[in-house]
């Protein structure tokens, strides 16, 4: 038994996808196009444009056109509405978007339905109320140098002009919606390149985003390779800034392109190796907590829990507890209606994925559950629990992003918050007890920009989301957001 696809759907992937530049759907310059794979099969799910750096130019010409014209003369409350707008069409079209998400990320409809697509239609009503709300400030000036002047000093927040925009393959609808929201929100036009493992909910969005009433040239959707499309967006001298969520060695990748082209402005959401701590008090839900902060999305999230410290008194139960979730977990399939873990995402990433799993018992590391890969079709890899480990391993220090947890022992508050910070990264943290004294007090010292205390992976529109250290620069969601997208402008006059 499958989910009915969407006769839509069928559409869709059955129809090669072309580009969206300047409000038309065009083939790219080159005529290129490439297939993406279904990852629960490996076998061809639909054929894409293959943009590169002709259509990132044509689509910057659009922005920049767009940006100077009819978005910047349109009202704050008419940009509001059409904002709102995109968020209604997505509610609109859920079991749609969620079956594309499904069949391109292969992640669980049912989670798709239930998360990501809400979950992105909040992001754009949200950001669609700060629309009429950006605002500026007076400042009263002392100027000692110029003792009995009178000035009147005010400041303006301003849009950038022209952003690209690059995503991930994990969550690619709600990772669209992080970005364009508060982008759009405060006035600036967009170029979106979409990761090229899952380019069907952008290139959808952008329809949505047409229908919703937007102007021509305010988003573009550009699909293709990140060493074509992507390098030449990051380095465009046209483009005023660039929003980027991956790994942190493309960040650095990045950074260094907007160095050696015009300075663009950036932010960054980049890797994690999230520490998820269970003190000896915590409650019982902490091992389902646990299992779910990593299994999450099949580990394919940046703030994955995946390194679990439990306190010595209940290290066997809560890590036994984990495995025996994790043995449990019912494998399939994105669109089977009972598919609890779907496949990861492409051939590379499963080589990648089971190459940890290898390192870590080549290095003595024991499975308490799963260790490799699941069946022989896709991509798929089994919810792995790895102990006896030691701080010095791969798969304890560096970023796996599929389904494998490192589980270690500790005693006491002091030396776990030690081990939890001894990472480049500094995403998200973990912590579970009863006492609110003792989890307050770890959230303050943890190096992380979001911890969660007696729960895991919760997001809101209105809840600033990024990094410490090499986990990136600025942040997501929240009216912290729009900060990124804006520039100040102070304004002076002598009266």
């Amino acid at each position: 038994m499958t989910v009915t696809l969407d006769k839509d759907v069928e559409a869709f992937v059955a129809t090669p996808r072309q580009l969206f530049i300047n409000g038309q759907w065009t083939d790219a310059a080159s005529g290129k196009t490439f297939d993406t794979p279904d990852p629960a099969t490996g076998e061809t799910l639909a054929r894409v444009a293959e943009g590169d750096a002709e259509d990132i130019n044509r689509a910057v010409r659009a922005a920049r056109a767009a940006f100077e014209g009819p978005w910047s003369r349109m009202s704050p409350s008419e940009r509001g509405r059409i904002i709102w707008r995109i968020g209604d069409l997505i509610l609109e079209h859920r079991d749609e978007l969620a079956q594309l998400e499904s069949l391109d990320n292969g992640k669980p409809f049912a989670v798709a339905q239930a998360a990501d697509v809400p979950l992105a239609a909040d992001l754009f009503h949200y950001m669609a109320g700060w629309a009429t709300k950006l605002e500026g400030n007076t400042i009263d000036l002392s100027v000692p140098y110029m003792p009995g002047a009178d000035f009147h000093s005010y400041t303006l927040r301003e849009p950038l002009g022209v952003v690209g925009q690059i995503i991930p393959w994990n969550f690619p609808l709600l990772m669209a919606a992080w970005k364009l929201g508060p982008a759009l929100t405060t006035g600036n036009c967009v170029v979106l390149k979409p990761a090229e493992q899952t380019p069907l909910t952008a290139l959808r969005l952008a329809g949505l985003i047409a229908e919703a009433g937007m102007p021509a040239g305010v988003v573009n959707v550009v699909t293709g390779f990140g060493e074509t499309a992507g390098a030449a967006l990051t380095s465009h001298m046209d483009v005023d800034k660039v929003a980027f969520t991956g790994s942190t060695a493309v960040g650095k990748l990045i950074v260094a392109a907007s160095a050696a082209s015009n300075l663009k402005k950036l932010t960054l959401e980049l890797g994690g190796k999230s520490p998820n701590i269970v003190f000896d008090d915590a409650g019982p839900e902490a091992i389902e907590g646990a299992a779910h902060a990593i299994f999450f999305n099949h580990g394919q999230c940046c703030v994955a829990g995946s390194r679990l410290y439990v306190q010595q008194g209940r290290f066997d139960e809560v890590v036994d507890g984990v495995a025996q979730i994790a043995k449990s977990i019912k494998m399939g399939p994105g669109i089977e209606p009972d598919t609890q873990m779907g496949p990861l995402v492409s051939e590379e990433q499963l080589r990648l994925v089971t190459g940890y799993m290898e390192s870590g018992e080549a290095e003595g590391a024991t499975a308490l559950s799963g260790g490799g890969r699941y069946g022989n079709r896709g991509y798929f890899v089994e919810p792995t629990v790895l102990t006896n480990t030691r701080p010095d391993m791969k798969v304890v220090r560096e970023e796996i992003f599929g389904p494998v947890l490192v589980a270690a022992p500790f005693s006491d508050l002091d030396e776990i918050a030690a081990v939890a910070n001894d990472s480049e990264f500094g995403l998200g943290a973990g912590i579970w007890t009863q006492d609110v004294k003792k989890a307050h007090a770890m959230a303050k010292k943890l190096k992380a920009g979001t911890v969660w205390i007696n729960c895991y992976n919760v997001f809101d529109a209105a809840l600033p989301f990024g990094g410490y250290k090499q986990s990136g620069w600025g942040r997501e969601m929240g009216h912290e957001a729009l900060n990124a997208y804006t520039e100040v402008k102070a304004v002076t006059t002598l009266l």
